[in-house]
């Protein structure tokens, strides 16, 4: 039975180091959201959590702080200059992450938004033009026939 308990014991602790790894080596892509960065950040944390072993958010939020992109980079040193660090919660932090991912993808919204306008008002120029080539043509060419 202790052989068991001590052979258990091992697995639950390869399989906490493995997760620990697995922490370890996330990095949020350029191209994700901070959601799901967090998400898997949170999954291995809570499984790790399950197997028995201590696992703080302060160590999730180090990690969310240190492996974004850069894009975040405004956000993080506002967090930094705003809050005592060792007292920030997770949650504050993915808050104020997603309230930043959010403005941005607006503000693109509004930027593509802005330049679908700009081509169609250029497109419905061009046309008006073209059509006024085609009148001061068609004028030309009926002119010169009547001389």
């Amino acid at each position: 039975m202790k052989e068991e308990y001590e052979r258990d014991e091992r697995t639950r602790g390869m399989q906490v180091l493995n997760l620990m790894r697995e922490f370890e080596l996330q990095k949020m892509k350029e191209s994700k959201m901070i959601k799901g960065y967090s998400y898997r950040l949170l999954d291995i944390a809570n499984k790790v959590r399950l197997l028995g072993t201590k696992f703080a958010d302060s160590r999730i939020v180090e990690k969310i702080m240190v492996t974004i992109p850069l894009r975040y980079e405004a956000s993080i040193t506002t967090l930094e200059n705003t809050n005592d660090l060792s007292k920030i919660t997770l949650s504050e932090v993915l808050h104020d992450l997603q309230a930043h991912e959010q403005q941005r993808l607006m503000r693109q919204d509004h930027i593509v938004e802005g330049a679908l306008l700009a081509k169609q008002q250029n497109m419905s120029k061009s046309k008006k033009n073209k059509d006024f080539d085609a009148i001061r043509a068609s004028s030309t060419s009926t002119s010169a026939k009547g001389n």
